[in-house]
């Protein structure tokens, strides 16, 4: 068949509609591990790319895990969803460690894989490998529903177009998830009667709702009362708004701002009183929380008894969740950006006549900011020379050396309040699950969707190991996305040895020389593994090394080429 009519055949199949529909909808990447089903779209690609027409470019990337937290890392940092496409049933099985963490974390991803051949003759995507009878599901969705919004398989006869739309409009609605569409290779490569129509012009998704005006003035009214606020600021941060909005709220009304998961403050912000909720929580008299799942944990610590508690996110009950047992005296159900703005201009209104009050607490809180600005001064000091390498060390070696805009992502690697935030967007967080190895993946997705910042990952040597290393190395050189990997290198699994002593403390495995199921020894050359990846690698284990292998280092992702430092830590944690 001459090429210029097989391209042409191409054009009428659904194959080539998925693609164009990808392409309305916005979709720009899809991070895509392949397989025997992918033949139809591939065919798709190849005469699209022929005729000059526009598609999603399709990244390969050979771990699903690393392609789940892409689409994370970049929807984080560009604000719009990338696609997923996975081989089969297999595949599937590999993202959902990934898809657990995109659903407790809140991000669309279109999460898509083929269908082992529904038929065995007749049919021009019909089984021709011994496999295909092996890689078929009773229910495929099944694998993942409770951690999806959606899920479908796309049937013969019905409009791509459509349920791509339909997937997408789930996906960014509030709160956001991930959704699972099947792809039958035969249906792929049917024939389609009649153009589609297109889609019609519109973002994605349903705008999101304010919370309900009376709530809103309820919770200004117990904030005009209330002696010793507090705000939990959880997932809010990863809203570019957020930074803006509360720092007003803040400022404005002398209002202390307590972080969880992430930044919600930049580090100057007289208001900013850190990551430590169990510090504050107990003076406060009125507690809002928001966007934030786990705010503290209640066997830990708790709220004063009469203290009033509000919560504000859109979906403050948190229903994905089997159990859940956060009181409340307000539930504000709602955009939470927007939803601060409306409690702004209540509060304004609330509090007219009490600005003296405001301006003492004010006061009051710009000291304790100073403190623990002092607090924190006075740790990374002294990690300096300690040796070996303390991670507040590496933080303040980061600090020094990071430019202004670029974007951290940390992965239990170092305690994210020693790196010196600036605003929205400099940072990527995830794992809300405990899904581990996002961080790798994550740093990529930021990478493409911000080329010309720096990304900077710190990540603990078991959630790099966790992460596929090869793979992700692999993605970074061939798509060009350098990014620089700290390894925070304790030889052990400290989250096990931790919740181990949490639980027993004077129990017989806090007192042994050595602990089971939490030596990582001997150490693999992590380094060597970029260096294999055609990267940069560096071991570093004297702190005064420290300083000029960031440079070194950073230097490398500046012009292009993708480093990681091997950092020998002390046995511990963060801190």
């Amino acid at each position: 068949m001459d090429e210029s009519v097989a391209a042409e055949a191409i054009n009428h199949t659904v194959a080539a509609d998925f693609l164009t529909a990808l392409w309305d909808h916005g979709i720009e990447y899809v991070f895509a591990n392949p397989g025997t089903d992918f033949a139809p779209i591939i065919e798709a690609l190849v005469a699209f790319s022929q005729q000059g027409r526009p598609t999603p470019k399709f990244v390969t990337v050979p771990h699903e895990n690393v392609a789940i937290a892409m689409a994370q890392g970049y929807y984080q940092i560009a604000r719009k969803p990338a696609a997923v496409m996975v081989h089969v049933t297999v595949g599937t099985a590999n993202t959902i460690c990934g898809l657990m963490n995109a659903n407790r974390d809140y991000t669309p991803v279109l999460m898509m894989a083929g269908r082992t051949p529904l038929t065995e003759t007749g049919s021009t995507g019909a089984r021709n490998n011994q496999i295909h009878w092996g890689q078929e599901n009773f229910d495929q969705g099944g694998m993942v529903r409770e951690q999806v919004k959606w899920d479908y398989e796309l049937r013969s006869g019905q409009p791509v177009r459509t349920i791509i739309g339909r997937a997408l409009d789930i996906a960014m609605t509030e709160p956001m998830g991930p959704v699972y569409l099947t792809l039958p290779r035969e249906v792929l490569a049917e024939t389609v009667s009649a153009d589609q129509t297109a889609p019609r012009e519109r973002a994605v998704g349903t705008p999101p709702p304010v919370a309900n005006a009376d709530a809103i003035e309820q919770a200004a009214e117990l904030f005009a009362n209330a002696e010793k606020p507090l705000i939990v600021a959880g997932r809010v941060g990863f809203r570019p708004a957020a930074f803006d909005v509360l720092g007003g709220l803040a400022a404005d009304f002398g209002l202390p701002i307590v972080q969880v998961n992430g930044p919600a403050l930049s580090s100057d912000h007289p208001a900013n009183f850190g990551f430590v909720v169990n510090r504050f929580l107990p003076d406060a008299d009125l507690v809002m929380v928001v966007e934030c799942p786990v705010p503290w944990v209640p066997r830990v610590i708790n709220p004063q008894d009469k203290a009033k508690l509000i919560h504000l996110s859109p979906d403050p009950h948190f229903s994905g969740f089997p159990f859940r047992g956060f009181e409340m005296d307000v539930a504000l159900a709602g955009e939470p950006v927007e939803t601060l703005r409306q409690l702004h201009g209540a509060l304004a209104v609330k509090t007219f006549g009490r600005e003296s009050a405001i301006m003492e607490r004010k006061n009051k809180i710009k000291e304790t900011h100073l403190t623990l600005v002092a607090e924190k001064e006075e740790i990374l000091a002294k990690a300096t020379t300690s040796n070996p390498i303390l991670p507040p060390w590496v933080a303040a070696c980061i600090n020094d050396a990071k430019s202004d805009d670029a974007i951290s992502i940390n992965e239990l690697g170092i305690n994210i309040d020693h790196i010196h935030h600036t605003g929205p967007g400099n940072y990527v967080g995830g794992g809300a699950a405990g899904g581990l190895g996002f961080g790798l993946g994550s740093a990529l997705g930021a990478k493409l969707a911000a080329p010309d910042r720096e990304v900077i990952l710190t990540v603990g040597n078991g959630s790099y190991i966790f992460g596929n290393p090869t793979p992700a190395h692999f993605v970074g050189v061939a798509e060009n996305l350098p990014t620089l990997t700290i390894i925070m290198n304790n030889e052990q699994w400290f989250a096990v040895h931790r919740a181990t002593k949490s639980m027993y403390p004077d129990g017989v495995a806090a007192k042994a020389n050595e602990m089971p199921l939490v030596d990582l020894k001997p150490s693999p050359q992590f380094h060597a593994i970029m260096e294999a990846c055609g990267g940069y690698g560096e071991c570093v284990e004297n702190p005064d090394d420290l300083p000029g292998a960031m440079k070194r280092a950073l230097d490398k992702v500046r012009n292009g080429t993708p480093a990681l430092l091997n950092v020998m830590t002390a046995p511990g944690g963060r801190d």
